[in-house]
């Protein structure tokens, strides 16, 4: 994706570790593949790890509202209903 990123963009976006490939796609593998989350479901992960509550970053951790488990009543029942139309 970055190919189609401005040198200007890129340049604004250096404070920031790029990560390989790899170093990227190792989380979904792990998942994927790993006995040692054999079971695990309904968490979120990254960096090989689970992911802790949002503090102050916004580019790391999981926000709030993605934990509420009234949201995510809210939002199986709204898709079922779409999926039902």
């Amino acid at each position: 994706m970055q190919r189609h990123v401005s040198a200007d963009q890129l340049k604004a976006w250096e404070e920031f570790p790029w990560k390989t490939t790899e170093q990227g796609a190792s989380t979904s593998v792990l998942l994927a593949a790993s006995p040692l989350v054999d079971g695990v479901t309904g968490r979120y992960f990254e960096d090989n790890n689970e992911a802790l509550p949002r503090g102050d970053s916004e580019y790391s951790g999981v926000a709030a509202y993605a934990l509420d488990p009234e949201s995510a009543t809210r939002l199986w029942d709204a898709s079922e209903e779409l999926l039902a139309q």
